[in-house]
């Protein structure tokens, strides 16, 4: 997943920082705001996926003495910065420049030609060109972003994008999802307010769709907070618990299971704790031969002139504690390798043994019949 979480990211980087430097000085040599705010888009969409870049980079790696089960909530948080941070300061940004070309709206002379290696190039040209070469390369990159979302989702048995879109387990991948979309809108909405200033003559169709552009950015921000908040706030793996309950009712050696409850690490890493109670019919099934093989195993041990009485009465007493813990021990390692298998993120799981649901009549035959 991370490997192509990277990949997206390390494309939008590239793409990003280019569209940035075009953006830019077509927008210094047209003074249009709807260019200079996407310029200030790009610029936030590359600061972003650095960030992003680097919560990947340190989120994986593995447990040590002081991260016991990784780093995987550094990307969260690292992710959690940029929405918050950049973006809303991208949406800042793009508001005051709008509201400075409006405040000078008077004062600001648009050229009406501006000379390009000897040849005199109307802007509206500069602008066209500029917002083609982005509109291909942030589509590409959200093709290759796209790709990655929909085999993920397909995966996971998935088929509507929007749900999935809100609950997915990788939010890296889906701000590089949002933040392509975004891009592409962008350059949308840029060339229709440069275009519609262009034929009509008013620029305020240009600082209007100015806004939009920053407007984005600060929705944008709110929804990628709300989705890295709810991975650093200690969220329950419902899918894991759903499939711990099918697999405690499999097993007829359980009675009941109490306070079963889950939190998510990262996307590879979900822990799972539980208490249950046994049933004593059943486990009790096998016992005295297991208890009798430990405990010729343990009297083998012991030459036979000095099987004392004391040795005998210790003997049978250790193979009795013996026996329970090993039947104890095989149903917790195979609940464990079962939940491990349906859920590949379950990372841990602890079970306490809460005791033995004993039978509510002893002398029911068939309680007594399990028993032998």
């Amino acid at each position: 997943m991370a490997q192509g979480s990277k990949k997206a990211v390390l494309y939008a980087i590239c793409v990003n920082a280019i569209i940035t430097v075009l953006k830019g000085i077509a927008a210094l040599v047209t003074h249009s705001a709807a260019m200079m705010n996407e310029a200030v888009h790009s610029l936030m969409d590359t600061l972003n996926q650095v960030f992003l870049l680097i919560g990947l980079t340190r989120g994986g790696r593995p447990a040590d003495r002081e991260y016991a089960f990784g780093h995987g909530q550094k990307k969260y948080l690292w992710n959690l910065w940029s929405a918050i941070g950049l973006f809303s300061i991208g949406c800042g940004l793009g508001l005051a420049h709008a509201w400075h070309a409006w405040h000078n709206l008077g004062h600001i002379e648009r050229p009406e030609a501006i000379a390009v290696l000897g040849l005199e190039i109307a802007p509206i040209w500069i602008s066209a060109v500029v917002l083609v070469i982005a509109f291909i390369l942030e589509g590409y990159v959200l093709l290759v972003a796209g790709r990655e979302f929909l085999s993920r989702m397909r995966a996971e048995g998935i088929r509507n994008p929007f749900r999935y879109l809100a609950n997915a387990d990788d939010p890296t991948l889906i701000a590089v999802l949002l933040e392509d979309s975004i891009a592409v809108t962008g350059v949308i909405l840029a060339a229709t307010g440069i275009g519609m200033t262009q034929s009509t003559g008013n620029p305020m169709w240009d600082i209007g769709f100015s806004v939009l552009i920053a407007l984005m950015l600060g929705f944008t921000a709110i929804f990628l907070g709300k989705i890295n908040m709810r991975y650093l706030t200690s969220v329950r793996d419902h899918d894991a618990e759903r499939t711990f309950q099918d697999i405690v009712r499999s097993h007829s050696e359980i009675e009941r299971y109490h306070d079963l409850r889950s939190v998510i690490v990262d996307e590879t890493h979900t822990v799972v704790v539980a208490e249950v109670e046994l049933r004593e019919e059943v486990l009790m099934r096998h016992m005295r031969e297991r208890i009798a093989t430990h405990e010729r195993e343990l009297l083998e041990r012991v030459p036979e002139h000095r099987r004392t009485q004391a040795v005998l009465e210790y003997a049978e007493t250790r193979a009795t504690i013996q026996a329970t813990l090993e039947a104890t021990e095989q149903l917790i390692d195979s609940l464990e390798a079962e939940l491990k298998k349906r859920c590949p993120q379950v990372f841990h799981l602890t079970i306490e043994i809460d005791g033995i649901a004993a039978p509510s009549k002893l002398d029911d035959p068939g309680q007594l019949e399990a028993i032998s």
